[in-house]
């Protein structure tokens, strides 16, 4: 490991001041954030103030896939984009603006749609996954190799006024999956379509920064996850609740 990641310097200390001066993170919780790998899946409108507020929290390695461009339709919910990045790919206008708001941390970006071709060799790297895409399949396979690989997952669903958030840590062998909450062997990509659906740009900004608290809470091994349960937000009446999700027997991770 780079003995810069092993280390706070004095700009990086005025930065985070006012995380670090928190009990349950302090100076060794901040470095662990900065010798964090996280992957997100999606830099749409969950995927963006996922990236935004980890970068702004310090985490040192960041990974982007997302194989679109920005269109203008996308600028009302994905908050890295403005009009001038229209027609631009969004990995590349994600990753300009998140330099500018931390110039130290590492991003990688994967102009590119993820599959079981590349999964393995993009997954393997990072430590945590989050998923920000609009699609069963990418989520399914986010799942499989997540699992696979032994990583925490944290999934991300939204549609009109609703939002869904797991977290699975595949470190434990008892947690149930997405497949045990999803069991149908196909299901519509129409729920998760923004085109059809609709959805309202408070919900994507509400539950990426939640994804984004869970992957901070599981970098510093603190407060609980929702390992065995779903959150469900109605955010039309102010409704939050939890579901809890029963390991299926037919379940292979």
């Amino acid at each position: 490991m780079s003995k810069t990641l092993n280390k706070l310097n004095k700009k990086e200390i005025e930065k985070f001041s006012r995380q670090i001066i928190l009990k349950n993170i302090g100076s060794l919780g901040q470095k662990k954030i900065k010798q964090a790998k996280v992957l997100i899946v999606g830099a749409g409108g969950l995927g963006c103030p996922v990236a935004e507020f980890l970068v702004r929290a310090g985490v040192g390695n960041i990974g982007i896939v997302d194989d679109d461009n920005v269109d203008i339709s996308n600028i009302h919910r994905q908050s890295l984009y403005d009009t001038n990045d229209i027609k631009n790919s969004k990995v590349k206008s994600a990753k300009k603006k998140l330099k500018k708001i931390n110039p130290n941390t590492i991003i990688k970006t994967f102009n590119l749609r993820i599959n079981r071709i590349n999964a393995s060799k993009i997954i393997k790297d990072y430590n945590y996954i989050v998923d920000g895409s609009d699609n069963f399949k990418t989520k399914f396979l986010l799942n499989d190799y997540a699992f696979k690989f032994k990583k925490f997952l944290v999934v991300g669903a939204i549609s009109k006024f609703d939002g869904h958030l797991f977290t699975y840590n595949f470190r434990n062998k008892k947690t149930p999956c997405l497949r045990c909450f999803f069991q149908e062997d196909k299901i519509s990509d129409d729920i998760l379509n923004c085109e059809y659906e609709g959805v309202i740009g408070t919900v994507a900004g509400i539950l990426g920064t939640l994804q984004a608290n869970e992957v901070l809470k599981q970098i510093l091994n603190i407060g609980q996850n929702l390992d065995g349960k779903i959150l469900i937000l109605d955010l039309l009446n102010l409704r939050f609740r939890k579901v809890k999700i029963i390991k299926s027997k037919k379940c292979v991770c």
